[in-house]
C-alpha cells in the first residue's frame, strides 16, 4: 500500500514531528483521508490545514502518517486496521466521505482508540450509534441543509427540487432541508455517487415547475452539475450547502456560479478572531485561498493540541474530557460541543461573488443561531 507524503511548503514527508508539549507522552495521530481521484480536493483541504495546524503549534510530541483511501471503504477499513495494529496510532482522522466513515470509525472507537472526524457527520454516529471517544470538528451532515432550508422559507420559495447523491450524506443532506423548509417539492432525487453526467435530472429540474433547486453535490459532482446546468436554459436559482459552492469548486465552475446562495458554519470573511490570520497564513503557505475542509482539518488538528496540552493521551478520562472543552480559537468562531460530540455554532447563508479574479463567497446573512443537530437526543452519553 502506497502511503502519500506532504509536498507542500515546509511540510515534507509522511510523519512529521513538529514543537513542545505539556502532555506526559507523544501522540501519534493517523490521516486517512482522500488524496486521489474525484474527491482529491477535499482531503487535501484537510490534510493542508491539519498540518498547518501543527507546524504553527511547533509542537515536536505530534506524529501524523497519512494515507490515501482514494474514496473506497474497504481501502479506509485496510488503513485503519494497519494504523491501529501496526502503527499504533492513539487517534485517528481525515475522513471525508460518511460511507467510509461508517466502515472505520466504529470499529476504531470499540478499540478505545479517539477518532476526530474534520468532515463526515452521519447521523447514524450522532443519534444511537455515539461513542465517548468520537468529536465530530466539523458539523453533523444535516447541519448545512437544514440551513439552506430555513433559507429557502424565508426567501419564499414553494416549490422546490431537491437532489443528492445516494449514500449517507446525501440522504441526511435532503432530510436536513425538509426539517426547514415549509414548501412544497417538485421533486426529490438521489443520483450515484461520483456521476458527473446530469441530462437525465436536469430534464426532470425542467419539466417539474420548480421555482428553486436544491443541490448537495460536493467535489467534482457539483463542478459538472453547474456546468451542464448553466448550458440547459433551465435558469431556476440554484442553492445548496457550501459543499457544493465551496473555494475548491468555484474555480473551475467560474461565473455560472456567481449569485448563487449556499451555507456554512464559516466564510474566508466571517468577522470573529482569528480567521483573518487563518486566512492569510494558509494563503501564504499554499498559494490559494482556505475551503471549510480547511478550517475543519485546521480545527481538528488544534482539538488533539489543546487536549496534547492538558492530559496525557493514555488517561482516556482525562484526554476525552480536554476535547470536550473545545478550548481552541476556530475561524469559525465560538462552538461548543453538545452531548453527543457535535458542534452547537452558527449557519450562516453566503453568496458567491467575483473578487478580481478569483471566484469566492460573502456573508449574507445568519442562517441559524447556535444551532444544534437534531439526533442528540437519541444519543445516551
Amino acid at each position: 500500500m502506497k502511503k502519500t507524503g506532504i509536498l507542500k511548503a515546509g511540510l515534507v514527508g509522511l510523519s512529521m514531528c513538529l514543537a513542545g508539549t505539556a502532555a506526559a507522552e507523544p501522540v501519534k495521530v493517523g490521516m486517512i483521508t482522500t488524496l486521489s481521484g474525484g474527491g482529491a480536493g477535499l482531503g487535501v483541504d484537510v490534510r493542508d490545514g491539519f498540518m498547518l495546524a501543527v507546524k504553527q503549534s511547533g509542537n515536536k510530541d505530534l506524529e501524523v502518517v497519512i494515507e490515501d483511501d482514494a474514496r473506497k471503504p474497504a481501502l479506509a477499513v485496510q488503513i485503519a486496521d494497519k494504523m491501529i495494529q501496526s502503527e499504533k496510532v492513539d487517534i485517528l482522522t481525515g475522513i471525508i466521505w460518511s460511507n467510509l466513515a461508517m466502515a472505520v470509525i466504529p470499529s476504531t472507537v470499540s478499540q478505545g482508540k479517539f477518532y476526530i472526524s474534520p468532515n463526515a457527520g452521519p447521523s447514524q454516529l450522532a443519534g444511537k450509534g455515539c461513542n465517548a471517544n468520537y468529536f465530530n470538528a466539523a458539523y453533523q451532515n444535516d447541519n448545512l441543509h437544514e440551513g439552506m432550508g430555513a433559507y429557502a422559507t424565508k426567501a419564499g420559495y414553494q416549490k422546490t427540487f431537491i437532489m443528492a447523491p445516494n449514500y449517507p450524506a446525501g440522504k441526511d443532506s435532503l432530510t436536513g432541508f425538509k426539517r426547514f423548509y415549509k414548501g412544497e417539492l417538485a421533486g426529490e432525487v438521489y443520483t450515484k455517487l461520483g456521476q458527473t453526467d446530469y441530462a437525465a435530472e436536469i430534464a426532470q429540474i425542467r419539466a417539474s415547475g420548480a421555482d428553486s433547486v436544491f443541490v448537495f453535490l460536493p467535489g467534482g459532482m457539483g463542478i459538472a452539475f453547474m456546468k451542464q446546468y448553466a448550458q440547459s436554459g433551465v435558469f431556476k436559482p440554484v442553492m445548496g450547502p457550501a459543499f457544493s459552492f465551496d473555494q475548491g469548486i468555484l474555480q473551475a465552475v467560474g461565473q455560472n456560479a456567481v449569485g448563487v446562495k449556499n451555507s456554512s458554519h464559516w466564510s474566508k470573511d466571517l468577522d470573529v478572531p482569528g480567521n483573518k490570520e487563518f486566512v492569510e497564513s494558509f494563503q501564504a503557505e499554499f498559494g490559494r485561498l482556505p475551503s471549510l475542509y480547511a478550517v475543519q482539518g485546521f480545527d481538528a488538528a488544534n482539538l488533539i493540541l489543546s487536549a496534547m496540552s492538558k492530559a496525557d493521551v493514555n488517561d482516556k478520562e482525562a484526554f476525552r474530557a480536554a476535547l470536550k472543552e473545545a478550548d481552541i480559537q476556530s475561524p469559525r468562531g465560538a462552538f461548543k460541543f453538545n452531548k453527543n460530540n457535535h458542534p452547537i455554532q452558527n449557519i450562516y447563508v453566503r453568496e458567491v461573488i467575483k473578487e478580481g479574479d478569483i471566484y469566492t463567497n460573502k456573508i449574507d446573512s445568519l442562517a441559524l443561531e447556535n444551532h444544534q443537530d437534531a439526533y442528540a437526543d437519541e444519543c445516551k452519553m
